[in-house]
């Protein structure tokens, strides 16, 4: 996956997504860079175009916003996730904003 930075640079990250958490790792230096609880997420905002942008919206944090290829399978790995930690059907929308 590729966050956008606030300058709007793409950065290669790994996306790892456990029944607990999101982990966002740096693979040149092999760092931890973000570590999201899958509680603090909200939902997902999906773009309508076929540019593979995605947002994963956290209110008591900062939001993250990545591109990826395998946009459609990240979303659904993170829906299940939800759904088998906590019972609870993460809201997925469609938005060009």
């Amino acid at each position: 996956a590729l966050p956008i930075s606030g300058s709007g640079k793409m950065k290669h990250r790994i996306l790892l997504i456990t029944d607990f958490a999101i982990y966002v790792v740096d693979p040149d230096c092999d760092a931890l860079k973000r570590r999201i609880a899958l509680a603090a997420v909200e939902k997902l905002s999906l773009s309508e175009l076929g540019d593979n942008f995605f947002a994963i919206i956290i209110p008591t944090e900062y939001d993250i916003l990545m591109a990826s290829t395998r946009k459609a399978e990240i979303v659904n790995a993170l829906v299940e996730a939800t759904k088998s930690a906590s019972d609870y059907e993460l809201d997925v929308l469609h938005s060009n904003r």
